[in-house]
C-alpha cells in the first residue's frame, strides 16, 4: 500500500512538472515565497480586520489563530515524525524554481498546512471572507507541487492537517457573535440618576488602542503637546477628528457632564482622582472613556472616593464594558440617566518585596504571568508603527517560538510553568485564557495553568488539536478566592487588564466582592 501510494505521488508530481499552465510561471512561484513564514496570511488578515468590521476583525483573528496552532504542529511534530526527502527537480522547468530552496524534510507540506488553516478558519467565522481567501489558498497549495518543492501527498496531509486545526480551535473557541453580557446576581446597586449627565465627570484618554494608528498617532501627541488639550472640533486631519470624536460623542449625548481630555504628558491617575473627587464632592459619578488598562485605574480611584464608574467603551478590545453589555456612548449614556447600576467583584493584586507600583493594585478582567505578559510587550513594540491587529499577529508569531517556561511557587508548590492565567469571575470557555465570563460578581478568580517540563510544547499542541485539552497533564484549571505566587526571579512581567509591569518576587492575588458600583443599561 506504501509502495502504491508512494508511485501514485511520483507520477502525478511529474504529471505537473511535464504540463504547461498558462500564466502560472510569472504568478505561483511568486505566490509560493510570499507565503514564506506566513506574511501572505498575516497581510491578509490585516486587510480583512481593516475592512470587514466586526466579523471581519473576528475572522481574520480565526485565521490567524488556526495558522499559529497549525504552524507549531508541523514544526514540532509533523516535519520530525517522517523525514521525506524532497521531489528531485530535474523534470521541472528550472524557470518555476525557487531562489530559495527548502531545507527541511517535506512531509507535511507546511505551506499548504498554513494556507487551509487560515482560509478554514476564516470560513468558518465568516463564510464571505472564506470563500474569497479559498481560492489564495488553494493556489499557494499547488504552487508548492508547481515549483518542485514537496509531492501531491505533502500538499494533502498538510492540507488536511490545516483544516483539523482550524476546527480544533473552533471546538475550543466557538464562532459566531460574542456571547450577551455576563450576569450579576440581584440585588442591584444604587447610583443616581444624572440627567444629561449632571454630576458626571468623564475623563478620556486618547492613548487608548483605539487612537493607536501609525502615522496618524504621531501627528496628534504632536498637536496635544503644542497645545495642551483637545484640537477644535473642526480641525482637518484623521488624528484631530480621532481625538475630537469621543469627546462630541460624550458631550451630544450628555451635554451637562463635565469632560477632559488627557493630552501627551498629563497623568492619568491625578486626572481621574481629581474628576473622582469632584463627583464625591457634588454627588455624582466618575466616568472614563478608554480601553480595559485606562478603565482599571478609573476603578481604582471610584473605589477610593466611593461614587459610581460610568464606562465607556473606548479601547482595543473593550472586554470589561462588553461584559456589562456596554458597547457604544449611548449604553452607557442611558444607563446613567436612568441610574441604573450593579455591583461587581474586584481582583487584587498584593505585591511583596521591591515593588515600584502602590500596595495593591486592582484588576477588573484578567492576571497573568508567563507567555501572555511577554505577547503584549511584543505588541505593544510593534503596534504604533503596523497598527493594532497586524501587531497582535506578530507577537503571537514570535512568543509561539520563543516562549520559554517560568520557575516559580504556587501556594507554596514549586512548578515550571508557561502561563499563570487568573480571571476575575468565572471565564467562559476551555481556552488557556478566555476573554469572556459568565458572571461579574461570584467571588472566584477562575485560575488556568500551563505546566512546562519535557515535551510540554508538543503535548499541549496534541491536546489542543484533538480537542482533549482539558485532559491534558500540562493543563490544569480551578476556582479559588486567593492565590499566592512567589520564587519570581528578575526580569519576570506580569499583565493585568491589557497593562504590563516587572513584576515582584512575590504576590498575593484575592477578590473583593462587589466593591465597585459601574453604570449598566437595564
Amino acid at each position: 500500500m506504501k509502495r502504491r501510494v508512494g508511485e501514485w505521488d511520483s507520477r502525478v508530481f511529474q504529471q505537473v512538472a511535464a504540463r504547461k499552465w498558462p500564466l502560472a510561471e510569472g504568478v505561483l512561484p511568486r505566490l509560493s515565497r510570499s507565503a514564506d513564514h506566513g506574511l501572505l496570511w498575516f497581510g491578509v488578515a490585516a486587510g480583512i480586520a481593516a475592512v470587514g468590521g466586526h466579523r471581519g476583525r473576528r475572522a481574520a483573528l480565526r485565521g490567524v489563530g488556526s495558522l499559529a496552532v497549525t504552524s507549531a504542529v508541523v514544526n514540532t511534530v509533523g516535519k520530525r515524525s517522517v523525514g521525506r526527502a524532497r521531489p528531485l527537480l530535474d523534470g521541472v522547468p528550472a524557470i518555476r524554481r525557487l531562489a530559495r530552496q527548502p531545507f527541511t524534510t517535506s512531509f507535511p507540506s507546511g505551506h499548504s498546512a498554513s494556507a487551509a488553516a487560515f482560509a478554514t478558519g476564516v470560513f468558518l467565522e465568516s463564510r464571505r471572507w472564506g470563500t474569497a481567501v479559498a481560492p489564495v489558498a488553494w493556489s499557494v497549495a499547488f504552487s508548492r507541487i508547481y515549483t518542485g518543492v514537496h509531492y501531491p501527498g505533502d500538499v494533502l496531509a498538510g492540507a488536511a492537517i490545516g483544516a483539523g486545526a482550524a476546527i480544533a480551535v473552533r471546538a475550543l473557541v466557538p464562532a459566531g457573535p460574542p456571547p450577551g453580557p455576563a450576569r450579576v446576581p440581584a440585588p442591584g446597586a444604587e447610583a443616581p440618576r444624572l440627567p444629561r449627565g449632571r454630576g458626571l465627570f468623564v475623563v478620556v484618554n486618547a492613548a487608548s488602542g483605539q487612537f493607536v494608528l501609525p502615522e496618524p498617532a504621531r501627528r496628534l501627541r504632536s498637536i496635544c503637546r503644542r497645545t495642551g488639550g483637545l484640537p477644535a472640533a473642526n480641525a482637518s486631519g484623521t488624528a484631530e477628528r480621532a481625538l475630537a470624536l469621543p469627546a462630541e460623542r460624550l458631550t451630544a449625548a450628555l451635554p451637562h457632564a463635565e469632560v477632559t481630555v488627557r493630552a501627551e504628558g498629563d497623568d492619568l491617575g491625578q486626572l481621574l482622582e481629581k474628576a473622582a473627587r469632584r463627583a464625591a464632592e457634588q454627588g455624582g459619578a466618575l466616568g472614563v472613556y478608554g480601553g480595559d488598562g485606562t478603565v482599571g485605574v478609573a476603578a481604582a480611584a471610584a473605589m477610593r472616593h466611593g461614587v459610581p464608574l460610568a464606562v465607556f467603551p473606548g479601547g482595543t478590545f473593550n472586554h470589561f464594558a462588553l461584559d456589562l453589555g456596554v458597547r457604544t456612548v449611548a449604553d452607557t449614556a442611558r444607563a446613567v440617566e436612568a441610574g441604573g447600576a450593579v455591583a461587581v467583584d474586584v481582583g487584587r493584586i498584593r505585591p511583596e518585596g521591591a515593588w515600584a507600583g502602590p500596595e495593591e493594585v486592582p484588576f477588573l478582567n484578567t492576571f497573568s504571568l508567563g507567555a501572555y505578559p511577554e505577547l503584549v510587550r511584543y505588541r505593544e513594540r510593534w503596534e504604533r508603527r503596523v497598527g493594532t491587529w497586524p501587531a497582535g499577529v506578530l507577537a503571537a508569531v514570535s512568543v509561539l517560538r520563543t516562549a520559554e517556561p517560568l520557575r516559580l511557587e504556587i501556594n507554596g508548590r514549586r512548578r515550571s510553568v508557561w502561563l499563570v492565567f487568573a480571571g476575575n469571575c468565572s471565564y467562559r470557555g476551555l481556552g488557556l485564557a478566555p476573554v469572556r465570563r459568565h458572571d461579574l460578581a461570584d467571588g472566584l478568580l477562575d485560575v488556568r495553568i500551563v505546566d512546562g517540563g519535557r515535551f510540554a510544547r508538543t503535548r499541549l499542541l496534541a491536546a489542543a488539536v484533538t480537542g482533549a485539552l482539558t485532559r491534558s497533564p500540562v493543563y490544569s484549571a480551578a476556582s479559588v478566592r486567593r492565590l499566592r505566587i512567589s520564587g519570581l526571579g528578575a526580569g519576570t512581567h506580569l499583565a493585568y487588564d491589557g497593562e504590563v509591569a516587572p513584576a515582584p518576587s512575590s504576590l498575593t492575588l484575592e477578590k473583593a466582592g462587589r466593591a465597585l458600583t459601574v453604570y449598566r443599561p437595564s
